[in-house]
């Protein structure tokens, strides 16, 4: 009897101990779905939110909330639309040369950001090209509404836009929260980089409200939040669309990059463009030639920020080869692949590293 009672009593521990357990990795490693949803209503694409979240209502809020502040940040960045109560880029281009406007914290960033990068490399990307890029989407507009009438802009006209375009003539006043274009005739156009950078936002607040596992796309813009918490996967995988592709799809992916908390993003030839005598004219201009960029059909560049990882693509995008290689192998976390013109393809070594055509995969680490 007395031995019986001991088995009991060790029986009981052992359930004990094994449901203390179980509990234990309850806590520690929750049970995670995938949820998907998106929305068409901010910077002109389709932005698509994948995450890992333990229930679908938690999913939603973090949606919700993603959404929202791209709703917000949308309208902060817009050059062509005016919004009750806001001050955005179109408020401080239509007072260029009349006064300084008040504008949130986040246009102050953004435009900080582009400055410094610019200062930092070969100067191709320049958001005070509004002028000139306003242009040329005159004329694509129009050219793509009727392609029989579609004509290239004069030239004459583009270079006196191009004399408006100097970034010292944007006076940001950090203290008073202000943006002043001291040339009456300069526009800001900030497409290049404004997309990235608010895409990083969104990321950074989701990832500090608790949300682990997500990947979010915004058009060409993409980041990843964590990595896939489906229990197989370390990494995330990034289709990068092939420049000859109509549709992006499994038959028309040119490769595929693995990363966690990094953004890929890429320029081409091919996103937004009309025809001109059967010449293909494309929105990525050159302020040094002021026409579209050829030497490739697309670049994608990888780096932990999203809003650097927009500015880049361009910027690459715009200088021959060796410098822009050069570039991106100077900068620190930064790797980079080039579709060429004859659909050749160049790349950093850190990016041969994550590619799934040179072995890389997202079951593991390399």
């Amino acid at each position: 009897m007395k031995n019986t009672r001991g088995r009991l009593v060790i029986g009981l521990i052992l359930v004990l101990v094994l449901s203390g357990a179980f509990a234990l990795r309850q806590v520690i490693a929750p049970r995670y779905e995938k949820y998907t949803d998106s929305f068409l209503d901010t910077f002109d694409t389709v932005t698509i939110i994948v995450a890992y979240t333990r229930t679908e209502a938690e999913f939603e809020a973090y949606f919700d909330k993603a959404h929202q502040r791209f709703q917000e940040l949308h309208r902060l960045y817009n050059i062509y639309y005016d919004y009750p109560g806001i001050n955005n880029i179109k408020t401080i281009n239509d007072n260029a040369g009349i006064r300084p406007v008040k504008v949130d914290r986040e246009i102050i960033d953004l435009i900080l950001f582009a400055k410094d990068w610019h200062n930092r490399t070969e100067g191709k990307t320049n958001i005070a090209m509004g002028a000139v890029l306003g242009i040329w989407h005159e004329y694509r507009e129009a050219g793509r509404d009727d392609p029989a009438l579609a004509k290239l802009p004069p030239m004459d006209e583009l270079r006196e836009a191009a004399s408006h375009t100097n970034m010292d003539d944007i006076i940001v006043d950090v203290k008073s929260s202000t943006v002043y274009l001291s040339d009456s005739r300069m526009r800001l156009d900030v497409g290049a980089v404004a997309k990235g950078y608010a895409t990083e936002l969104v990321a950074r607040e989701m990832e500090a409200a608790g949300l682990k596992s997500a990947m979010i796309s915004a058009g060409g813009n993409i980041r990843a939040i964590g990595k896939p918490l489906d229990g197989v996967r370390e990494r995330w995988g990034v289709g990068i669309q092939d420049p000859k592709a109509s549709l992006v799809a499994d038959d028309g992916l040119l490769d595929v990059v693995f990363v966690n908390d990094a953004s890929v993003v890429s320029s081409g030839d091919y996103q937004r463009y009309y025809v001109v005598d059967g010449q293909v004219l494309h929105h990525i201009i050159d302020p040094a030639t002021l026409m579209p960029g050829d030497y490739y059909r697309a670049v994608s560049v990888v780096t932990k920020d999203s809003g650097a990882a927009d500015l880049l693509s361009t910027e690459l995008f715009l200088l021959p080869f060796e410098k822009s290689k050069a570039l991106a192998e100077s900068l620190e976390g930064v790797e980079a692949l080039w579709v060429m013109e004859d659909g050749r393809v160049e790349v950093t070594e850190g990016m041969s590293k994550i590619m799934r055509s040179h072995g890389a995969s997202g079951a593991h680490r390399r």
